[in-house]
């Protein structure tokens, strides 16, 4: 978890964050009038810290969190849900609206309305996959290998779920093995106690028309 008392990681971090936000801003709309920001990684390596904390440097930009787009049933089944409930009005620049999925009850919740804002995040396993990689401005992978992910996760969530996190190991990995997203990210996003680091992704090289932003040095490219 980022220390929030070290001011050094603070101030670091949040430069960070905020030139990311302004490189992200500057992009073409890659979906109707919204520029979609997907930001994938393994279970618990941290997507949604950093998801909320690149939105608020966005100026409160939307997040679409894809825990609620997943169920139990459909851990990674919900392409189809995902396209016509979000991307299709978003693509017509119209206010799209999903039905949240409740972990504890097992249902859908009622319709929530995700606007057509100039950046949207997408947040979570899966944000990369090749179905959604057409409509995404960046893909950002948050760099922490599985293991070390899924023992935070599995940390974080508690003994009650460990039958899910057994489930859920064997689902992530099929899905990886076949729809891998890493090799197609724009930037890879580290973590570590000095604050967040932002590098080029496997599918990104540097050219001399690309914003850089700075941790110590030259690190990350938008």
């Amino acid at each position: 978890m980022f220390p929030e008392n070290t001011p050094t990681s603070q101030h670091t971090s949040g430069t960070v964050i905020r030139q990311l936000a302004s490189a992200l801003r500057a992009l073409p709309p890659s979906c109707g009038p919204v520029r979609l920001v997907g930001v994938d990684g393994h279970a618990g390596s941290g997507k949604t810290t950093f998801a909320g904390r690149l939105a608020t440097a966005l100026g409160g930009a939307p997040v679409l969190h894809l825990d609620d787009i997943a169920s139990h049933e459909e851990l990674f089944a919900w392409t189809g849900r995902l396209l016509a409930q979000v991307i299709e009005p978003l693509g017509h620049g119209g206010t799209a609206h999903y039905s949240p999925y409740d972990w504890h009850t097992r249902r859908f919740g009622p319709p929530r309305p995700l606007p057509p804002a100039p950046v949207v995040l997408v947040e979570g396993v899966g944000a990369g996959r090749r179905a959604l990689r057409p409509f995404l401005a960046r893909l950002l992978w948050m760099e922490l290998p599985h293991e070390q992910a899924w023992t935070r996760g599995r940390a974080r969530d508690g003994a009650e779920q460990r039958d899910f996190w057994a489930e859920w190991v064997r689902a992530e990995h099929e899905h990886f093995s076949e729809d891998p997203s890493r090799p197609y990210a724009d930037l890879l996003v580290t973590q570590s106690r000095e604050g967040y680091e932002v590098l080029p992704g496997p599918a990104k090289a540097v050219g001399p028309d690309q914003a850089i932003t700075h941790r110590d040095g030259p690190s990350a490219v938008c």
